[in-house]
C-alpha cells in the first residue's frame, strides 16, 4: 500500500477514470465531495464531521435549511473552506443510523446524478455507509462500484461532463475492498 495522501489506483471505464485515493477525501481538489449523510442534514461523526471541521460550520448551516431529505435523494451546498466548490449530501441512513444495501446504492445514484445536474467534472466519494452505519466494508465497495458502472453505462460518456470518480478512504482495508470490487465488477470486462 502506497503512503496516505495519494492516489493508489487508476481505471478507466468508457472514457471516465475512477480512481482510488488512500486519505483523508477532505483534502481532494475537486468539484463535489461526497457526505454520506442522515436525513436530517446533521454533521455529526465520521466523514461529515471531517467535512464539517475541515469546510466549515456554514457547511452543515446550508444542508440542513434544505433538510429533511429522503433516502435516494441528494442536495448540494459551498464547500466553505475546502478546495472543492460543493459538497454533495447524500442520506445513507435515517437518525436511527441504520443503512442497508439498497439505501447505499440509492445514495450513490443520488449523488452521481446531481453531480450530472451541476455539470461537474470531478466528485469525490467516501465509503458509503461503513462508518456509523457499520455496513461491511466490502459491500458497501461493491454496491457503490455497481452504482457507478451503471451510471457510466447509461449515460453518453462523449456529452457528458463529469471525468473522474474518485474513491477516497483513510482506512487500508476499505482501500483494498474499494481495488477488490473494481477487479471484480469493471476490470474483469
Amino acid at each position: 500500500m502506497k503512503v496516505k495522501g495519494e492516489i493508489v489506483e487508476t481505471t478507466k471505464y468508457k472514457g471516465i477514470e475512477i480512481k482510488i485515493y488512500y486519505g483523508d477525501i477532505t483534502k481532494l481538489e475537486v468539484d463535489a465531495i461526497v457526505n454520506a449523510a442522515n436525513t436530517k442534514l446533521i454533521m455529526g461523526g465520521g466523514v461529515a464531521g471531517a467535512i464539517k471541521k475541515a469546510g466549515g460550520e456554514e457547511i452543515e448551516r446550508e444542508a440542513m435549511k434544505k433538510a429533511p431529505i429522503r433516502i435516494g435523494e441528494a442536495v448540494e451546498t459551498t464547500a466553505g473552506k475546502l478546495k472543492a466548490k460543493y459538497v454533495i449530501h447524500t442520506p445513507t441512513m435515517e437518525l436511527d443510523f441504520k443503512t442497508d444495501e439498497n439505501k447505499i446504492k440509492l445514495a450513490t445514484r443520488a449523488a452521481l446524478k446531481k453531480a450530472q445536474e451541476l455539470g461537474v467534472r470531478s466528485i469525490a466519494f467516501p465509503a458509503l455507509g461503513t462508518g456509523v452505519g457499520g455496513f461491511p466494508k466490502s459491500k458497501s465497495a461493491e454496491i457503490m462500484i455497481g452504482e457507478i458502472k451503471s451510471f457510466i453505462d447509461n449515460i453518453d460518456t462523449t456529452k457528458e461532463e463529469l471525468r473522474t470518480i474518485i474513491l477516497a478512504d483513510i482506512n487500508e482495508k476499505q482501500i483494498q475492498e474499494f481495488r477488490n470490487a473494481i477487479k471484480a465488477l469493471i476490470n474483469h470486462i
